[in-house]
């Protein structure tokens, strides 16, 4: 269970980080995400719940059964001796029917005597009647008590049988997590190599939570105030489109940063959002003309001065947070599916 929870949450990580995969999208993951952890514990205590009461019902179904053998000795004992008062009433008839013939004195006795032993006899035989009507109360609880333990026994193993479902599916959602994350050191790894030569000047790739984040500081790519790519980071954006081209189905997002000065340049510009999104559009059209980066899978946004690596408080710091960050994920459309599917 505890893998389970953090297959889950790891995986909504992976739905909260990806670019690609809206707020809205996020939600409905976590609330599918609480509810299956919800139904998950709810239907382990249900399954606790119902093996307690089949061995309160196993209990009762044993009572009967030793009350009902306890029934039957009596049955058979009474039976016993019914057949024997039945012989003993067949000896007092033949008895009967010799002393009627030598004495009306002695038959009016034996009369009354045969009297009160038929009737003790009736009683005998109500009694017996009386027990075979309970005999059969007992054989139908019994049979109802099977029945429901039966009945329960399968709803059991309906529900061990989609736990076992679900098991499954959450171990082939965990493989194909770990292929992504293995898919996803692998392009941080080419990623280093395509642009080893741009290393200490203002470039660095990292990957984390998942994804990879390459990293470009303006001085690498742009002139101050400009949007227009110099040669140094044409090429650097060239080598990494061509990386980005054999993995298409990854998710590229590309953001504009700029420090908190205000802009002073060109008044066609509206401040550091607009810089900050023509920069990110200028890489954006590199790699649609120089590499076979699929246009689908780009995104461009403007972040303005609001997330800053860096306080804006001396020039070299200010130089860390005028940037570029290649941010690549992995689409989560499989992922989401398969949680859909748990």
């Amino acid at each position: 269970m505890k893998s389970v929870v953090r297959i889950l949450a790891l995986t909504i990580v992976y739905a909260t980080l990806g670019s690609c995969v809206s707020m809205k999208k996020y939600q409905e993951l976590e609330g599918k995400y609480e509810e299956l952890e919800q139904e998950n514990s709810g239907l382990l205590a249900d399954l606790k719940q119902y093996n307690d009461e089949n061995l309160l019902l196993q209990s009762e179904l044993e009572g009967l059964r030793k009350k009902q053998d306890e029934t039957q000795k009596e049955y058979e004992k009474t039976m016993a001796e019914v057949v024997a008062t039945q012989k003993k009433y067949d000896a007092i008839k033949e008895d009967y029917l010799m002393l009627e013939n030598s004495s009306s004195k002695s038959m009016a006795s034996n009369t009354k005597r045969n009297r009160e032993l038929l009737q003790r006899l009736e009683e005998r035989e109500r009694a017996l009647a009386a027990n075979s009507k309970q005999n059969q109360q007992l054989a139908k609880q019994l049979e109802d008590q099977e029945t429901a333990l039966n009945q329960e026994r399968s709803r059991l193993e309906g529900l061990l049988t989609e736990l076992n479902q679900r098991s499954q599916r959450i171990n082939e959602l965990e493989g194909l997590i770990a292929a992504q994350d293995a898919k996803m050191k692998a392009l941080k790894t080419s990623i280093s190599k395509a642009l080893t030569n741009f290393e200490g000047k203002g470039l660095t790739v990292e990957e984390r939570n998942g994804k990879v984040y390459v990293s470009m500081e303006n001085k690498l790519l742009f002139p101050s105030g400009s949007w227009a790519v110099n040669t140094q980071g044409k090429q650097a954006v060239e080598q990494l489109g061509n990386v980005l081209a054999q993995n298409k189905d990854i998710a590229v997002l590309i953001e504009g940063h700029t420090d908190d000065d205000p802009y002073g340049g060109d008044d066609k510009l509206n401040g550091n959002w607009d810089l900050s999104a023509k920069r990110a559009t200028a890489i954006v059209k590199i790699l649609l003309e120089n590499s076979e980066v699929e246009a689908q899978n780009l995104t461009a946004a403007g972040r303005s001065k609001f997330s800053p690596v860096a306080e804006n408080n001396s020039p070299e710091n200010k130089a860390k947070n005028r940037r570029i960050e290649v941010i690549l994920t992995p689409k989560l459309d499989e992922i989401a599916k398969m949680l859909g599917d748990i």
